[in-house]
């Protein structure tokens, strides 16, 4: 039995390059729409947003002298790509899927209202929501919250190349512990990286809960699913 009805998951471009160093990588991108199908045959309600990292990064853009508003809207539509990309993964296995975007681009996807992708969640179809919140200065991290509050999502589920939230990047300070739990002021205090705090704030005010969790490890996201005690859960 599934401990949430309805997720949103998150998951970052630069996941999808797998062992590549730019683009999408089709095992990485299989992987990934085999946990979703198995997390759709649990009954889970899934919604997603992916980052674009892979491809353009709106503030990489910026520090190479593209105009920042301009780079903002490229990142999107790196975005829409990377949510083509999982769409054709997910209907190649059998998983009804829908593309809506924040962005008027009819016939790549349709136009997102939350009417429209709760609609879509109840009908037993995998929601993927792209092009972030269609506006320039908001982060993926930042539509993600958005988008979970809107279709009134149980829990919004991170998935990233860590385990979980730590006192400091593990990828560079072997001394870093990792937290269980951690709240969300407590993110604030001691500065740690989990998202924008745009983002972070949204999800406090509307009571949003997120676990942060290794999305590469095969099997995890059913676990987080399941509610096993892995990642790290933050709350208020």
């Amino acid at each position: 039995m599934a401990k949430y009805k309805r997720v949103l998951l998150k998951l970052s471009g630069e996941s999808l390059m797998g062992e590549q160093q730019y683009g999408i990588d089709p095992v990485r991108l299989s992987e990934y729409a085999e946990q979703i199908k198995e997390a759709v045959k649990m009954g889970v309600q899934v919604g997603i947003v992916i980052g674009g990292g892979n491809i353009f990064r709106g503030l990489s853009g910026t520090n190479k002298g593209f105009d920042r508003v301009k780079g903002d809207q490229m990142g999107m539509l790196a975005t829409v790509i990377n949510s083509l990309a999982l769409n054709s993964a997910l209907e190649a296995i059998g998983v009804p899927t829908k593309v809506l975007t924040a962005i008027r681009m009819e016939p790549i996807g349709e136009f997102y209202s939350k009417a429209k992708a709760i609609e879509t969640l109840e009908n037993g179809r995998v929601a993927i929501f792209s092009a972030g919140t269609g506006n320039p200065y908001f982060t993926t991290d930042t539509g993600s919250s958005l988008r979970g509050i809107e279709i009134e999502a149980d829990v919004m589920l991170k998935g990233t190349r860590v385990d979980g939230i730590y006192t400091a990047d593990p990828e560079r300070d072997p001394s870093a512990v990792k937290f269980d739990s951690i709240s969300y002021d407590e993110i604030y205090t001691r500065g740690l990286k989990v998202m924008d705090l745009t983002a972070t704030t949204m999800c406090k005010e509307n009571g949003l809960p997120i676990v942060v969790f290794n999305m590469d490890q095969n099997g995890n996201l059913i676990r987080v699913l399941k509610g096993e005690n892995i990642g790290t859960l933050v709350h208020s």
